[in-house]
This record gives structure tokens, sequence and C-alpha cells, in this order.
């Protein structure tokens, strides 16, 4: 690759690598929430003490899964970064939150790495858009990437 080329701005065709680490973590946890739903899913939140376990869990679950395969594919996929949002800052408020309160800034700021990474990639996406590989690209230019 030329250095000119290598230095350039390129099409948003990189969207797709932020794509796909947001959407496979989500995608993995949401179905993780039924395949270990004591340890992940209902039990999990049961023991956070929130309302509903049985309903919230799973809820969660779907909505990482559904949302999660949006953003891979980068179908609507501003509308499914939404949820996956408040997925993660309830998440960290939940979980780091009482962490950095009892242990400290470096002992929440290591278990919060991968939370703060798909903050971090939600806000990207959402600032961003689905790139040029993308199923939104298709569906509102009318044809494939460039």
């Amino acid at each position: 690759m030329a250095p000119k080329r290598f230095l350039s701005a390129l099409p948003d065709r990189s969207a797709v690598l932020i794509r796909a680490m947001v959407g496979a973590v989500f995608l993995s946890e949401g179905l993780q929430k039924f395949l270990f739903a004591a340890q992940l899913g209902a039990g999990r939140f049961a023991k956070l003490g929130f309302p509903y376990p049985g309903l919230l869990g799973p809820f969660v679950g779907a909505t990482e899964i559904s949302c999660g395969v949006a953003v891979l594919l980068g179908a609507w996929l501003r509308l499914a970064v939404l949820p996956l949002l408040v997925v993660i800052s309830v998440a960290i408020v939940a979980t780091k939150w009482p962490m950095l309160r009892t242990q400290g800034f470096w002992a929440a700021a290591h278990e919060g790495r991968a939370d703060f990474c798909m903050l971090m990639g939600l806000l990207f996406l959402l600032s961003k858009g689905a790139g040029s590989w993308s199923v939104d690209r298709l569906r509102c230019a009318g044809g494939p990437p460039s």
C-alpha cells in the first residue's frame, strides 16, 4: 500500500470492524443469558436486586441478541445502538459503580474495561453510522458499496 493511500482518509469501510466487535460481544452475552440463566441471566439479575428478574433476564438477553445481530449486519444501526446503550449503562451503574465505591478506581477500571470498550464502540457507531459495508448502505443508497 502506498504511503499516501495509507495515510489518507479512506471511505468508512472500517466501521465494519467496530460493528463486528460490538455486535459479537452483545450477541454472545445475550445468548449466555439464556444458556446460563442461573449465573448470567435471571439469576444474576436477582443477585443484583433487580425487580422481576425472571422477566428482565430474558428481555435483556433478547434485546442483546436482536440488537447485536442488527449491529453485526449494520441494519437500522442507530436504532439498534440505543437500547444497547441503555443496557451497558445500567450494567456499568449496577456492577462497576458499587465496585468503584468499595474497592477503588483500579479494581473498577480493571473489571470495567470491556464495558468501557462496548460503551465507546456504541458511541462511535451512533455518531458514525453503519459504514459502507452494511445493510443500511444498501437500503439507503440502493446499491452495493464502492
